[in-house]
């Protein structure tokens, strides 16, 4: 018994480029990782630019293929690569204090794909109104403030409102800066006239 196999595609070019760019979203996410700034008033969190490649991945890649390129990476970190912030690794990070921001991160990237691309599939850069950009990239912003007050409030056996005193409030400018600097990199002609 012969198997003709020369018209079978098994996986298509559209899923290859997809899981190729989900994939690459979460090296650039390592790469720049283990580059932290303390934060005089929160020293126990790091400042990093992990959050603008989340803001991006949601962006780019809508909302499925952005929580696949940040569930790999916390993958990748789970089992030993040192992609956290400082280059930490291991189920201890999502376990700790900071770990709550680093669960966020997949489901803030699949919110800003949602809120950015809606129900419709991807939505030409160039043809997202720049206030829906904004809402997305705030919405994806309490997302991950809000899973990484809750995760330091458990871990540290403190309130919620003190988790959000310590670890959100002092990291609002930064987040600002952040989101101005998405809208910056998505608004740049290089980007839209793609």
């Amino acid at each position: 018994m012969t198997t003709a196999t020369d018209s079978v595609e098994l996986v298509g070019d559209e899923v290859t480029g997809n899981v190729a760019r989900a994939v690459l979203f979460a090296a650039a996410t390592s790469a720049t990782a283990p580059v932290d700034v303390v934060h005089p008033l929160a020293p126990n969190v790091p400042i990093t630019l992990q959050t603008l490649w989340v803001y991006l991945a949601g962006i780019v890649l809508g909302p499925l293929w952005a929580g696949v390129a940040f569930t790999l990476y916390l993958l990748a970190g789970v089992v030993g690569l040192p992609v956290f912030a400082g280059g930490n690794a291991g189920l201890g990070v999502l376990l700790g204090p900071t770990g709550g921001f680093l669960i966020g991160f997949p489901l803030a990237a699949m919110t800003i794909g949602a809120v950015t691309h809606g129900p419709d599939g991807l939505t030409p850069l160039g043809d997202v109104p720049l206030a829906r950009l904004v809402a997305a990239l705030v919405a994806g912003t309490a997302v991950i403030y809000a899973a990484g007050a809750v995760g330091y409030a458990l871990v540290q056996a403190i309130g919620l409102v003190a988790a959000v005193s310590a670890v959100v409030l002092p990291f609002l400018p930064v987040a600002t800066l952040k989101v101005a600097a998405t809208v910056a990199i998505v608004r740049s002609d290089a980007i839209v006239a793609r």
